[in-house]
């Protein structure tokens, strides 16, 4: 089934529409967000958004004026964008307030920093842990922002292979990282 059929389902509520829907774009929307956010964790975040947003205004899509797939990579987009310029804004505030107190670094920047180098470092280890094959695909797609397509593309490999590779890498990533909480 064609997303443009699928987003109209799903305007009239179909749960079964919106997964399959689910299917076919959250990848690509992935991908999108993560080159304009370019922080993995806000990337995530923004796309549950968007695919929520996506849930609650299937409605406003009129296939009339284009692709379902084009209406949620816009949706998407914008979402991206909304994010980073609201970053950029709460980082300004912080710089003017930390020139304000005579530019120490608030004791919480400087805690969070020095969790998210831990938190890297811990997901290196864990990548390190992962066959080459597992950790090129999951680099190329999380960090990169490639969708499954793409990193088959790029390997020259069948989509299904990279799926799998992936569904395993994550899955191994997912029980190595499981120790760091």
């Amino acid at each position: 089934m064609e997303a443009d059929e699928l987003l109209v389902r799903v305007a009239g509520g179909d749960q079964k529409a919106f997964e399959a829907l689910y299917g076919l774009v959250s990848g690509p929307v992935y991908g999108l967000v993560r080159r304009v956010v370019r922080d993995p964790a806000q990337s995530e975040e923004v796309v549950q958004e968007v695919l929520l947003e996506l849930w609650r205004s299937a409605a406003r899509f009129d296939p009339e004026r284009g692709s379902a797939l084009s209406w949620v990579l816009t949706l998407a987009h914008r979402r991206a964008v909304d994010r980073v310029r609201s970053a950029r804004a709460a980082g300004e505030r912080e710089r003017r307030e930390a020139a304000r107190r005579g530019g120490e670094p608030a004791f919480d920047q400087v805690a969070e920093e020095v969790e998210a180098g831990l938190e890297r470092e811990w997901v290196r280890r864990c990548l390190d842990r992962l066959t080459a094959l597992q950790r090129q695909s999951v680099t190329l797609a999380y960090y990169d922002g490639y969708t499954y397509r793409e990193v088959a593309e790029r390997l020259s490999l069948p989509l299904g292979t990279v799926k799998t590779r992936m569904r395993d890498g994550l899955t191994r990533l997912r029980h190595c990282l499981g120790g760091a909480a």
